[in-house]
């Protein structure tokens, strides 16, 4: 998975080839396809697994903090810092979409941190209805994601980085 993850990011899905991908594993295509049904499989499990990690690092951040919007501010500014790492942006924000269509990009690698997101404006919003909620959390998952590809892209991660905190201290403002 280290070597597919490596080739797909330098590469693309589209441009990395199942022979590179065990090559560079120092594997047999009879390995890879006794692990995975076929590259998008493979592909599949690559991402998951970076939004475990993801998911992981949000957890980690905010779960010995009480209070809501501190929980907000951190994990969010915890994401941030996950979705640094080089290669995750485009392969969870870009690649994901583009090759396993947005449903599943949204149930594999969104869900776990928009479930976050979800948990932190209902606790920052206790009388928020399950509607606004909904809306909240698709609205900000965007812009977050946005957020990320920018910085990503080379923006100026404090500058982004702040002006989202300012979106989402507003948007939980009551």
């Amino acid at each position: 998975m280290d070597a597919a993850r490596a080739l797909f990011v330098a590469k693309g899905y589209a441009d990395t080839g199942t022979p590179e991908i065990v090559a560079a594993a120092g594997v047999t295509r009879g390995a890879l396809y006794h692990h995975f049904a076929d590259k998008a499989d493979l592909f599949r499990a690559v991402c998951a697994r970076e939004a475990e990690v993801v998911g992981k690092v949000i957890d980690d951040a905010t779960r010995d903090l009480d209070d809501p919007a501190q929980a907000i501010r951190v994990g969010s500014v915890a994401y941030f810092d996950a979705m640094s790492v080089p290669g995750r942006s485009r392969l969870l924000l870009l690649d994901v979409p583009a090759v396993l269509g947005r449903d599943e990009a949204t149930g594999l690698t969104l869900g776990e941190g928009r479930a976050q997101l979800r948990e932190g404006l209902a606790d920052a919003l206790p009388d928020a209805g399950g509607g606004e909620l909904e809306a909240m959390t698709d609205i900000l998952s965007a812009a977050f994601d946005r957020t990320a590809l920018a910085i990503a892209e080379g923006a100026d991660r404090r500058t982004y980085i702040d002006a989202m905190l300012g979106i989402v201290e507003r948007a939980t403002a009551r």
